[in-house]
């Protein structure tokens, strides 16, 4: 049964009261030494800044390349030749830091908007292998695909005339990623009679999607829901959810996150809130700045959700490997206080985050600034979060369907406690992030720990 309604005026307002309060802590976090703005917007200027900001602020700023900016042409060649190359244990190399437009930036962790075409392809599962076909994996509600009918399953052919067999092979999906609103993009797909002409255009996000109580083969009751963005946006449907959840008495809960590449610590805080109230007050992450920064060292607490949250003792997590940062901190945050089960593919490996950096001339830095640990001071899983059961996603099922595999594979744990034989088709392949995955492969994903 899907969940519906909206929440009473007394939850709702006590529920405003809490984000407000998360967001005014997400700001603070010692930030009024962050350094002014470049002098002026010239090149070197704008070189000068970022090498002093991130002397000063990025995680590891005692021991990334520090090269003069003479014979940089550009602010980005700079500003990769300022990262982290790794050879400091225990510390990989700096695959996460990146910049964006301010105007991109805002939109998505202000307004809760995006620009694209909103068709999400799985490209990760097929890179170095053209042979394969390349399918849809999500398609984002309200979106021009969503608009246009395409759903998860379906089949790319053609991507502005390439055949996707040429697309994979050179790893580049960027035609799937527009700059502005209007630029036009042709799908060929698998069962359409002639191409699908998408136009790209910022549309709302709608972060959480299936919300729904599921009955397991055995009669326990099992909420779903899945939340695709750790925006602000997504809290007051999450709310929803857990309320419904809690009044139709749920025993177990699965949270999807096999697409959520992170978002604010304040949303991925609050969700975490309600499978357990027990936990309420206490410790859900610490974040840690480099030493000179160590004062901005700050604590963020599980919310008191009493008239949403439940008391499990265990949670379900699907995950992949685009569940990332935020999201992975989700699962590291809750394992010192329940019993986390994950379903799905080895998570990306990114426990470390940003405090991003508007640079005044048009450009948001978001560079490594704290790593971020649990109660127990877990952290550093920088190869990601194994599944406790490994399965595969297949893109021939809906999100949210109870035969849809990793969903499958979570009621029948639920059932008997533990993994459910599966077929050698249904076990992933074994995946590194650091070997594998580009910083970005796939269009639509945004990945971040981010303070604001």
């Amino acid at each position: 049964m899907t969940t519906s309604g909206l929440a009473s005026g007394s939850r709702r307002t006590a529920l405003v009261a809490a984000l407000a309060a998360g967001l005014l802590t997400a700001c603070g976090g010692g930030g009024s030494d962050l350094p002014p703005p470049p002098l002026s917007c010239s090149v070197a200027d704008q070189q000068t800044w970022l090498r002093g900001y991130m002397n000063d602020w990025y995680f590891w700023y005692a021991s990334h390349p520090n090269p003069s900016p003479a014979g940089y042409s550009t602010v980005d060649s700079y500003f990769q030749a300022l990262k982290y190359t790794g050879n400091v244990a225990p510390f990989p190399a700096d695959r996460w830091s990146y910049v964006s437009s301010t105007a991109s930036f805002n939109r998505f962790y202000g307004d809760g908007k995006t620009l694209g075409y909103g068709a999400m392809v799985a490209g990760l599962e097929v890179v170095g292998h053209p042979e394969l076909p390349l399918y849809i994996r999500y398609i984002e509600p309200g979106s021009p695909a969503a608009v246009a009918g395409l759903l998860r399953g379906d089949q790319i052919l053609t991507i502005n005339g390439a055949t996707a067999a040429s697309v994979i092979a050179a790893n580049d999906f960027s035609a799937l990623s527009p700059t502005a609103e209007g630029q036009l993009l042709s799908l060929g797909v698998a069962g359409f009679t002639q191409p699908v002409s998408l136009t790209s255009a910022v549309y709302a996000l709608e972060p959480v999607t299936n919300a729904k109580v599921l009955t397991t083969a055995g009669g326990r009751k099992v909420g779903y829901l899945s939340v695709k963005d750790m925006v602000n946006q997504a809290l007051t449907p999450v709310d929803n959810a857990f309320a419904s959840f809690k009044q139709q008495g749920v025993q177990d809960v699965v949270i999807d996150l096999r697409y959520n590449g992170g978002g604010l610590v304040s949303a991925a805080a609050s969700i975490a809130s309600y499978p357990n109230s027990a936990a309420a007050g206490q410790t859900y992450a610490n974040l840690l700045y480099n030493d000179r920064k160590a004062g901005n060292n700050q604590t963020f607490r599980f919310n008191n959700y009493f008239n949403s949250a439940l008391g499990l003792s265990r949670v379900y997590v699907l995950t992949g490997q685009r569940t990332c940062s935020a999201s992975e901190q989700l699962i590291n945050g809750l394992r010192p206080f329940v019993t986390v089960v994950t379903v799905g593919d080895t998570t990306c490996g990114k426990p470390v985050g940003f405090l991003p950096q508007d640079d005044g001339c048009g450009n948001t830095y978001s560079v490594v600034n704290f790593e971020s640990v649990n109660t127990n001071n877990e952290g550093r899983y920088f190869d990601g979060f194994n599944a406790t059961c490994a399965v595969a996603d297949d893109t021939a099922w809906p999100l949210g369907n109870s035969g849809e595999p990793l969903l499958a594979t979570a009621l029948a744990h639920a059932d008997t406690g533990s993994c459910p034989v599966l077929s050698s088709r249904a076990k992933p392949q074994a995946w590194r992030p650091a070997i594998q995955r580009p910083r970005v492969v796939e269009p639509g994903d945004r990945g971040g720990m981010v303070l604001r």
